[in-house]
């Protein structure tokens, strides 16, 4: 079993930055894939970022593609999202995710465990 508890969210002017950080409880968070997704009020949950157990393998949406980057902790059983340059169209919910296949992945479908959210609201 592991729980996810995401922080960081906020409010944010175009062109600012925010880091959301995921902390992780369980023993295995190490070997698991990470992966943040978000959902806008109205639209269907997207993937964002996805890292795989070692930090070897990243993947992101084109849309946040040299804009964001999503690192680990497994030491301090963390995964971030540093988030720079934002838009407002980056508005939503921003939630983290956990994988049991260590190979980072984009398929939300691979994602067994997931946070509360966070909310990340960018004003033009």
């Amino acid at each position: 079993q592991v729980q996810l508890v995401e922080s960081g969210g906020g409010l944010v002017q175009a062109g600012g930055s925010l880091r959301l950080s995921c902390a992780a409880s369980g023993r295995t968070f190490s070997s698991y894939a990470m992966g943040w997704f978000r959902q806008a009020p109205e639209k269907e949950r997207e993937f964002v970022a996805a890292i795989n157990w070692n930090s070897g393998i990243t993947y992101y949406a084109d849309s946040v593609e040299g804009r964001f980057t999503i690192s680990r902790d497994n030491a301090k059983n963390t995964v971030y999202l540093q988030m720079n340059s934002l838009k407002p169209e980056d508005t939503a919910v921003y939630y983290c995710a956990a994988s049991p296949i260590s190979k980072a992945t984009m398929s939300s479908h691979a994602y067994n465990y997931w946070g509360q959210g966070t909310q990340v609201t960018v004003s033009s």
